[in-house]
């Protein structure tokens, strides 16, 4: 027999070969096979999510392309590498009913995919939902339940899994946003498009046309219903038609079920009967990967050099529209000033209105700045000068060095507080004072004192 990973990854050349590079890399690119024991072959998942999902959607496929390699008929056992939170709970309708209905305006962007959305640590595991979602439409995770701030990457998700559906099978999708629910339902209620001989009877079909008579509805920023009773009474009735011909509902919102206080408590319940799932703000990791991602193909991103992007990256915390207009205004400042690079000089001075100091100026930063300096009876504008002379550079290899110990700001933004220095300086002041601590006693003394002013 051959050994386990070669045999393993003989499946998965298989596998890929037979799926989208999308389902390859969220359900089986991590997968491992651990063992044999008898006739059961241990095969290991990154968690329970995906574990529980090949199990169920996958087995008789993967079955089959084991036996048709090995020619055993192994029983497959799916486990996971290590503990995880267990798998939310979920409601499965195994039934589908698949109707053809005449084709509708989906409102889908299709420039919005799974395979440019940058996947991290973040987003993951919704990610992951979304795309069981679309290759099971209407049989699990009924409804999905979106939630995160706003620009995080929830429309992207939900247009990802419209299009998917759209590009895979023959339903038919509709996505719209609250307002425009609450702008159709208020369509059929107006006095005025009435007369004598008009019961409504054709505005109040078309409705239903719209609403009901799809396989995917998909509603955005669900919060927005708040306050809108009458359209909350007709979202819960369109969504229990939908949901009970087992129908695909997707919602999003800027708040987890639990924290929408001003919806009705018979859709907040309804909510909760699939699977909710949570999009976190992006960490640094995944900041600079989307920054590229979105960079690719520009005639300009050549140019950019990565230290940018960690500037970037580390000035726009919050969301992914921030790092968007940073690109923006970036690729707008370079057009009209030409730079043979964009450098992090350039960029600081092309994004100085956009960012603004504020956000990479820290108290920390600062507090260190200052007690070193008043310590060395220098001042913080010396800190962050070019001046190279002894009495100057060694406080500011020492300042440096308290930034990097006692806060957990980035190399690129601890340079840009002390006169835009680069990655090079900061390492080799971070390495030069960590070097002496070995030695040198009264350095130690010195510095316990400066961080007892920084302190108080």
């Amino acid at each position: 027999m051959q050994n386990y990973d070669e045999l393993w990854t003989n499946v998965l050349n298989v596998i890929q070969s037979k799926v989208p590079d999308i389902s390859f890399n969220s359900w089986f690119a991590e997968t491992k096979l651990k063992s044999i024991e008898g006739i059961t072959m241990n095969i290991e998942a990154d968690s329970v999510f995906t574990s529980d999902y090949l199990n169920q959607y996958y087995y008789d496929f993967i079955h089959e392309i084991v036996f048709a390699i090995t020619g055993e008929n192994y029983n497959l056992n799916f486990t996971t590498k290590k503990n995880v939170e267990e798998s939310p709970e979920i409601n499965n309708n195994l039934n589908i009913v698949d109707k053809q209905y005449k084709k509708i305006n989906s409102n889908l962007n299709e420039k919005y995919t799974f395979e440019n959305f940058v996947i991290g640590d973040s987003n993951r595991f919704a990610q992951t939902a979304a795309l069981a979602v679309a290759e099971q439409p209407g049989k699990i995770y009924n409804p999905l339940f979106i939630y995160g701030k706003s620009g995080l990457g929830k429309t992207h998700l939900m247009h990802a899994l419209g299009n998917y559906i759209e590009s895979h099978t023959n339903k038919t999708v509709l996505y719209v946003t609250s307002e425009e629910f609450i702008s159709d339902f208020i369509g059929i209620n107006r006095k005025d498009i009435k007369d004598e001989n008009d019961n409504n009877n054709d505005i109040i079909d078309h409705f239903k046309e719209k609403y009901r008579n799809i396989d995917i509805l998909m509603i955005d920023d669900i919060q927005f219903l708040s306050g809108a009773a009458k359209s909350q009474q007709e979202f819960f009735h369109t969504f229990t038609t939908l949901y009970d011909s087992n129908k695909q509902i997707i919602i999003s919102s800027d708040k987890s079920p639990d924290d929408l206080k001003y919806l009705e408590d018979r859709l907040l319940t309804r909510f909760r009967w699939g699977l909710t799932v949570n999009i976190d703000p992006p960490d640094f990791e995944l900041r600079c990967k989307i920054l590229k991602a979105k960079m690719t193909g520009h005639e300009v991103a050549r140019l950019v050099k990565n230290d940018v992007i960690e500037y970037i990256a580390s000035n726009c915390e919050n969301d992914v529209r921030h790092l968007e207009g940073a690109i923006t205004r970036l690729y707008a400042y370079a057009a009209m000033m030409g730079p043979k690079e964009i450098n992090l000089e350039f960029a600081v001075e092309a994004l100085k209105d956009y960012l603004g100091k504020s956000i990479y100026i820290t108290n920390d930063i600062q507090r260190i700045q200052k007690a070193v300096a008043d310590h060395y009876k220098i001042t913080v504008e010396d800190l962050k000068s070019k001046k190279r002379t002894a009495n100057i550079n060694y406080p500011r290899q020492i300042a440096i060095y308290l930034c990097r110990m006692t806060t957990e700001e980035t190399i690129v933004k601890i340079g840009l507080e002390f006169g835009n220095r680069d990655h090079s300086t900061v390492l080799h002041a971070y390495e030069k004072i960590s070097t002496e601590l070995k030695t040198n006693m009264e350095l130690k003394e010195t510095l316990e004192e400066i961080k007892n002013k920084i302190v108080n």
